[in-house]
C-alpha cells in the first residue's frame, strides 16, 4: 500500500505538471485550482498514507516510531491540512514541492525499518502528547514549504522576471499572512508539547525532565519562533527576515527528533 500511495503522489504530481505547472498554461491552470479529480486523487493518495502509517506505528500494543516514519507521518499530516485549507484558500503553489516530497516520504518506512518503540503507549496523556507534537511539526512543515515557495516568488521579481506557475500564485503579502498564520497555530502546538512534555514528565517517560539532544533542539526551536513572532508583532519582520527565521527554525526543530533518530538508528545503527 506504500508503494501504491507513493504512486498516487507522483502521478498527481505529472499530470499536475503537465496539465498546469508547465508551459504558458500554467499560470491560468494554477489560478483555477485543483479540479474534482485532482482533490479525489489527493484524498485517496493521503486516506492511504494514513492507512500504511497505521500500521508501520501501532503493533498490536507496540508503537513504533523512528525518524523515517516521523518524515513520513509529518508529511503526510502537512498534506492532508493542505488538502483542508485548499477548499478556502489558494494554496495550490505548495503542491510544487510537497507532492514529490510526500511521494519519496510515503516510502520511507519500508526503506529504513524502525526499531525504536515507543514506552507507555496505552498512556492517554503520552498519546494526546504525541498527537499535539506531531500537528505541531506538521504545521511548521507546511510553513516551511510556503516559506521556501515565498522565497523562490522573491527571488524571481527581484531578478525582473516571473515564471508562468509562480505568477498565477497569490501576491506576497497574502501568502506572508497565510504563512504567519500556520506559524502562530504551529507556535501554540508546540507550546503545549514543551508543556505536556516538562509538567508530565514522571508520568510519560517514567523519569523527570532531562536536558537532552532532543530537549534542547526543542526549545531552541521554540525560541526561535518565540523570537519571531516578537520581532514580527513589534518590529515589523517581513521578507527575508522572516523566511530566515521560518527555515532556521524549523532545521533546528527537525533536529529536535528525526535528526537525532537518524544519528542513532543510521550513522550510529542503535534504536535506543
Amino acid at each position: 500500500m506504500q508503494l501504491l500511495a507513493a504512486f498516487l503522489y507522483a502521478a498527481l504530481s505529472a499530470r499536475l505538471w503537465q496539465t498546469r505547472w508547465h508551459g504558458p498554461q500554467a499560470s491560468r491552470s494554477v489560478a483555477n485550482g485543483l479540479g474534482g479529480l485532482e482533490q479525489t486523487l489527493l484524498l485517496a493518495a493521503l486516506v492511504i498514507h494514513g492507512i500504511t502509517l497505521r500500521y508501520d506505528i501501532i503493533d498490536g500494543d507496540v508503537m513504533h516510531f523512528g525518524y523515517a516514519i516521523a518524515l513520513s507521518f509529518m508529511l503526510w499530516l502537512a498534506i492532508a491540512l493542505y488538502w483542508i485549507e485548499s477548499f478556502y484558500t489558494r494554496m495550490e503553489g505548495l503542491l510544487i514541492i510537497g507532492l514529490p516530497a510526500a511521494a519519496v516520504a510515503a516510502l520511507l518506512p519500508s526503506l529504513v525499518p524502525e526499531h525504536h518503540v515507543l514506552v507507555n503507549a496505552g498512556s492517554t496523556i503520552f498519546r494526546l502528547h504525541f498527537l499535539i507534537a506531531m500537528l505541531a511539526y506538521s504545521l511548521f512543515t507546511l510553513a516551511a514549504l510556503h516559506a521556501l515557495l515565498m522565497s523562490a516568488v522573491e527571488k524571481n521579481l527581484h531578478r525582473g522576471r516571473l515564471s508562468p506557475l509562480l505568477s498565477g500564485l497569490p501576491p506576497l503579502l497574502s501568502m506572508e499572512a497565510l504563512l504567519f498564520r500556520v506559524i502562530h497555530i504551529a507556535f501554540a502546538l508546540l507550546s503545549l508539547t514543551l508543556i505536556s512534555g516538562i509538567a508530565f514528565s514522571d508520568t510519560l517517560f517514567g523519569k523527570p525532565i532531562t536536558f537532552n539532544h532532543k530537549t534542547v533542539f526543542g526549545i531552541l526551536s521554540w525560541l526561535i519562533f518565540a523570537g519571531l513572532l516578537f520581532g514580527r508583532h513589534l518590529r515589523g519582520w517581513r521578507g527575508r527576515v522572516a523566511l530566515r527565521w521560518t527555515l532556521t527554525g524549523f532545521a533546528v526543530l527537525l533536529l529536535a527528533y528525526v535528526g537525532s533518530r537518524f544519528v542513532l538508528e543510521v550513522i550510529l545503527g542503535r534504536s535506543g
